[in-house]
């Protein structure tokens, strides 16, 4: 669902390297430790302050972020083979059991379990510091040779367990978290979500298709037959606005079976059961139109009940499960209250029309 959150999102992104005095100038560490250069980190409300050495290839660096929870962890790393999380070799910052700082290293082969593990660059001079609910790590990275521009990655967590972080959650600040960092030229250009523009897609496709046109084509059948017209320009309506809808909700299904697909280790349990019944009873809803028994046949009335309740479930559903991705895509809050205003004005149409069908029928006795 397109936002201009996630617009300004990407301008921003286009125009960070430009930037050469980043907010974070402003911040003074713990220590009055001193580096070359600092960038505001795209995500997650972090920073990075670093100083390179060209002579022996290391890569000092204070990394600074505010953990999930008091008890959380932050990390810091390098993916010297691409830009995800798998293969990173990270830093890790977290409290002890007796309430101390600890740095230790974790070579993330898979997204989990996260064990530390030690990494491909030489690290020392590991710390940690707990200020004003901001956590601080430091340390110094022998770079490879000649190894100038990083794939980073960072993140926030809420706990720790047994000394192993637990999961961090899976937002768009979450899975935004990476970005291409040259420590020479202090160029900072975040890896935008690939997906970003079929996660729209998929969004706006059921937000239609579920949220709006299968109620819209439920009120044609209900209350334009209600008024009883002249030929059944009602059912034709109907019909085709049902399957419109339907093929709509087929393709944004579709991206969404791509979009899972895609991201193994995020599961949207809720909306992915919610996306597979409502697949499923409007398919069955569709090919009950071929089984449609004639007016006077004697199980008509078994199939009306039938009809009705599957399309009423479907239409609930489907709308809750429109707000069920509205929370994982997390659009700019307009267009959420554009969709409420949507099925408000439609919940008041209804209304107005139920009232009206009432009164025309009683004036008919």
């Amino acid at each position: 669902m397109a936002s201009s959150q996630n617009f300004i999102f990407i301008l921003s992104l286009l125009f960070l390297p430009s930037l050469s005095m980043p907010s974070c100038n402003t911040f003074s560490l713990s220590s009055n430790r001193l580096f070359d250069f600092c960038r505001d980190l795209p995500s997650l409300s972090s920073s990075l302050h670093w100083t390179y050495n060209a002579a022996n290839s290391t890569l000092s660096i204070a990394f600074t972020a505010t953990p999930a929870s008091p008890n959380g962890w932050i990390s810091w790393g390098i993916n010297p083979t691409s830009t995800g999380m798998r293969g990173t070799q990270a830093l890790l910052a977290f409290h002890r059991p007796d309430g101390s700082l600890t740095v230790e290293t974790f070579n993330i082969a898979a997204y989990y379990p996260v064990l530390p593990l030690p990494i491909m660059f030489e690290t020392w001079g590991l710390e940690a510091e707990y200020v004003g609910g901001e956590m601080q790590m430091f340390a110094t990275v022998k770079l490879l040779q000649g190894m100038t521009e990083l794939n980073q990655v960072w993140q926030v967590g809420t706990s720790v367990t047994s000394g192993v972080p637990d999961k961090h959650e899976f937002g768009p600040q979450n899975l935004n978290s990476m970005a291409k960092l040259d420590v020479v030229t202090a160029l900072v250009s975040a890896n935008a979500d690939s997906t970003l523009s079929e996660k729209n897609i998929h969004g706006v496709l059921n937000a239609v298709s579920w949220g709006i046109l299968l109620p819209i084509g439920a009120m044609i059948a209900r209350f334009l037959k209600a008024f009883r017209p002249k030929d059944t320009s009602w059912f034709h309506l109907h019909v085709s606005c049902q399957l419109i809808g339907y093929a709509v909700g087929v393709t944004g299904w579709a991206t969404g079976l791509s979009l899972g697909s895609k991201s193994k280790r995020v599961e949207y349990t809720t909306h992915r059961n919610l996306g597979i019944t409502l697949f499923s009873l409007a398919t069955l809803q569709v090919f009950g139109l071929f089984v449609r028994p004639r007016k006077e046949h004697k199980i008509r009335s078994c199939w009306n009940v039938y009809h009705h309740g599957v399309g009423y479930a479907v239409i609930i559903m489907g709308i809750i499960n429109v707000f069920e991705g509205i929370s994982i895509l997390q659009p700019d809050k307009k267009w959420v209250h554009v969709y409420i205003i949507v099925i408000c004005g439609l919940g008041l149409i209804a209304l107005f029309l139920e009232i009206t069908s009432w009164i025309v029928a009683g004036r008919r006795i």
